[in-house]
């Protein structure tokens, strides 16, 4: 019986799909129709300008009233670009003959700075501000009761420039460069060659393989934190004198496995506990003092106050810091994370058979 990733995967292969930039020039004509499919309290918090809104859940109802024409192309979207692909097979079979999923959804959209839109039936400011519904780039109202670095009067600003703002005024002599930018396998390696130590708070798997890949590539440690409504975790991946990221985690879950901050929610306070605990280890690594979490991952239940410790080991057989690397560079890491088993079946090494004499 196929399994769920199998099925996505088939998905993926009946589908067009295409990325923000590619879709922002779509939307420069007005042969095209665009759809949110995500739900309700999502689209409140904010969509893209010109959407109209058809949340998956009565999508095949909806459809057809909200995006009345099957020939133009039509553009769906979601949070991160899995609700849309099975959506847009959908319209397919409902007869709409050029259907094209964003990557990367809305969140993605964000990210790059593109321009959105709040409804003006918003909620009110104090439901907002204690939500956690969006992980945004920009300064919002629910970023603040988590985010120290930022304040209600730069609501708006990129999140990048508040935090420069706010660690200047605590101590004007710290240098902070700012990258207004989202991490990728053309500049990655330009942002990371000159640091010693990566703090990793990424929040999708796209990212974190990358940032593994290079901090192999560049011998940098990194200090790894993740976060998932009342638990935390931080590690520190060392190349070659400890485990990586993939050592760890071969492949990512199954997006209904591993949901993002934007879909499960977080405790406030969390993220302080965790931020402060991979601030003290880089530190430990910048000063040469104490035991680096190099091997050990720290596991923090909020709700019972506790702390635990797994020990983890360098896999001999991974294909980045492994004895015998099969990556030796950056690859497609949205197919890679979208559908494992196929990815590595496409790029699996040639098995070589020697004939019999």
């Amino acid at each position: 019986m196929p399994s769920y990733r199998d099925y996505f995967a088939d998905v993926k292969k009946r589908i067009k799909e295409a990325t923000p930039e590619q879709v922002q020039e779509l939307l420069r004509s007005d042969e095209v129709q665009l759809g949110d499919v995500r739900e309700k309290n999502e689209w409140d918090e904010g969509h893209i300008v010109g959407a109209v809104h058809v949340p998956k859940s009565y999508l095949e109802q909806w459809a057809e009233d909200r995006l009345p024409d099957k020939d133009k192309t039509t553009v769906l979207y979601c949070a991160g670009g899995v609700r849309s692909a099975m959506a847009a097979d959908t319209l397919q079979k409902l007869g709409y003959h050029n259907v094209i999923s964003m990557v990367g959804g809305f969140n993605r959209w964000k990210d790059s700075g593109k321009p959105w839109t709040k409804p003006a039936s918003f909620t009110p400011e104090q439901a907002q501000r204690y939500s956690r519904h969006l992980l945004i780039p920009e300064v919002d109202l629910t970023n603040l009761q988590r985010q120290i670095l930022h304040s209600t009067d730069r609501i708006g600003e990129p999140k990048v420039e508040s935090a420069k703002q706010t660690l200047e005024a605590l101590n004007p002599d710290v240098k902070i460069v700012p990258y207004q930018e989202r991490l990728t396998s053309d500049n990655i390696d330009r942002i990371i060659k000159d640091y010693d130590v990566v703090i990793d708070g990424a929040d999708n798997f796209p990212t974190r393989y990358l940032l593994n890949d290079a901090s192999i590539k560049w011998r940098k440690p990194v200090v790894h934190g993740a976060i998932y409504r009342f638990e935390g975790q931080v590690t520190v991946f060392k190349p070659f004198d400890g485990p990586c990221y993939r050592c760890l985690f071969p492949e990512p879950p199954p997006p209904e496995l591993a949901p993002s901050c934007a879909e499960a929610g977080v405790l406030g306070v969390l993220p302080g506990v965790i931020g402060t605990v991979q601030a003290t280890e880089a530190l430990k690594l910048l000063l040469g003092i104490g035991e680096p979490l190099v091997g050990r991952y720290l596991l923090f239940d909020a709700l019972e106050g506790s702390f635990r410790e797994v020990r983890l080991r360098r896999d001999p057989d991974c294909p980045v810091c492994g004895d015998h690397p099969t990556i030796t560079g950056y690859i497609d890491y949205e197919g890679f994370c979208a559908s494992p088993s196929e990815w590595n079946a496409q790029h699996a090494p040639a098995k070589v058979t020697t004939p019999a004499d």
